[in-house]
């Protein structure tokens, strides 16, 4: 018969022998990889190209948006439309490219209902 207020199976540990300070220091670990992770991630810059070269962008894995290069010989003032198009086609590529990243490195700690 069970002690009053005991634990069936002694302190510390779950069905099936899994030890709960086993279990924190793992987790403790994987907290630590996926931190060390994300500095590696936002340290990153991702660049991005549209047009043949004529629009360029530059994000970091944060998405901030550091450079926009765009070919002088592509600026027409009576065709602004097509030019803003091709800046967010090229900056939309650069997010896309950085979300890709993160999400495969990010991806490897296999955390269900995280990603």
């Amino acid at each position: 018969m069970a002690k009053r207020g005991g634990y069936p199976g002694g302190m510390g540990g779950f069905p099936g022998g899994m030890n709960i300070n086993k279990l924190m220091k793992e987790a403790k670990k994987m907290q630590a990889d996926m931190e060390e992770t994300q500095k590696e991630i936002a340290a990153k810059e991702f660049e991005n190209s549209v047009g043949g070269g004529v629009v360029s962008v530059k994000v970091t894995g944060e998405k901030i948006l550091k450079e926009i290069k765009i070919n002088k010989e592509v600026v027409d003032p009576d065709d602004v439309e097509t030019l803003e198009d091709l800046i967010l086609t090229c900056i939309n590529g650069a997010m896309l490219k950085a979300d890709n990243a993160a999400n495969e490195s990010m991806g490897k700690f296999n955390i269900p209902g995280l990603m």
